[in-house]
């Protein structure tokens, strides 16, 4: 029994992928501008030209949106090359720099959608969830630096690693960038080295 070939077209297929993108980047835009709550899928696909059923079918729900636009942005961080440059660093000082360094330039490529988790996880169906989405790659990629630190020469003072971690979390973590650079108004630089003095006084 002959059985039809499925002819799949580049050209079509490099379509679809371009809308999925202008979809997704004005859907991200939306969410930190208005709020996730405020966001209908008919403003996105308004905002990205095209009908509403068109989101439906290529990027699903408003909810498919958002878990779309998190895990891109966690591919996107650059948060594995940033400790894998940590880890060839071999003086507290270097190494929490380079940390410094490294969440700055991942919250600060990735702000818009950091600004629209934030304001998706009070009335989001499952802000948890989201939470979880987010962050758990970059939770556990400082604590791999903390048992870093643990390793070298000079250890942090007073602290299990454990702790180390949870302390790396809070000056390093995407509420930490936010305080200083959204609900305070510092530039990234000077949040960037204000909070590796921080890091350096406190575990050194």
């Amino acid at each position: 029994m002959n059985q039809k070939r499925v002819y799949v077209s580049p050209l079509r297929e490099q379509a679809a992928a371009r809308t999925r993108a202008q979809i997704l980047d004005r859907a991200a835009a939306l969410f930190a501008e208005r709020g996730y709550g405020r966001v209908t899928v008919a403003d996105i696909a308004a905002a990205a030209g095209v009908a509403s059923k068109t989101v439906f079918a290529s990027v699903g729900s408003k909810g498919d949106i958002l878990d779309r636009i998190v895990d891109a942005a966690v591919v996107e961080s650059g948060y594995g090359d940033a400790v894998a440059r940590v880890l060839t660093l071999r003086t507290p000082d270097e190494a929490l720099r380079a940390v410094a360094h490294g969440t700055r330039a991942g919250n600060e490529s990735q702000f818009r959608v950091h600004e629209a988790i934030h304001k998706a996880l009070p009335v989001h169906e499952n802000g948890e969830a989201l939470w979880e989405r987010a962050t758990t790659a970059y939770r556990a990629a400082l604590r791999t630096v903390a048992v870093h630190l643990h390793g070298l020469d000079e250890p942090p003072r007073h602290c299990v690693v454990e702790e180390t971690a949870d302390l790396l979390w809070f000056w390093f973590g995407p509420t930490g960038w936010r305080t200083l650079v959204v609900e305070n108004g510092w530039p990234w630089g000077r949040a960037e080295d204000m909070l590796h003095r921080t890091a350096v006084a406190t575990l050194y």
